[in-house]
């Protein structure tokens, strides 16, 4: 099961069970105290989509630096398709051991969340450097 047909299945498990109280509110949850596996992998989801925005963010200002050049834009582009494919098979990869348990989705948001910020950190770099710069390369 992929990381976003599990976060489907806990938010319609979530619609189901709320009339009856089995289930906090988002805003309730307390990922500092996370008890619950459910609650532990809803808080390392909200951490990963924390970190997707943010690379949404850096990437776009890499974008905008190299507005006025197709060719680095292109690469950026083919750079990044080609990290997402990385990032998805390696965090296969780092799940296989948990992979069909209750804990595999918490572990994937937590890679997907390492590999995330860490790409983010790379754009940032390539968003800071001059052209000309041999110390970027």
């Amino acid at each position: 099961m992929s990381f976003r047909h599990y976060l489907c299945s806990v938010a319609i498990l979530a619609l189901v069970l709320a009339p009856f109280g089995f289930v906090a509110h988002a805003e309730d949850l307390d990922c500092d105290n996370a008890q619950t596996q459910l609650d532990m992998t809803q808080c390392a989801a909200r951490e990963y989509e924390a970190a997707d925005k943010a690379l949404n963010a850096q990437y776009a200002s890499v974008r905008q630096r190299y507005s006025g050049n197709e060719d680095a834009r292109t690469l950026l582009r083919d750079a990044q398709r080609a990290w997402i494919g990385f990032r998805d098979a390696h965090c296969d990869l780092e799940t296989l051991a948990v992979r069909g348990g209750s804990i595999e989705p918490m572990i994937r948001a937590q890679c997907l969340q390492k590999l995330t910020e860490e790409r983010t950190e790379q754009l940032a770099a390539l968003a800071e450097c001059e052209e000309g710069d041999l110390s970027c390369v």
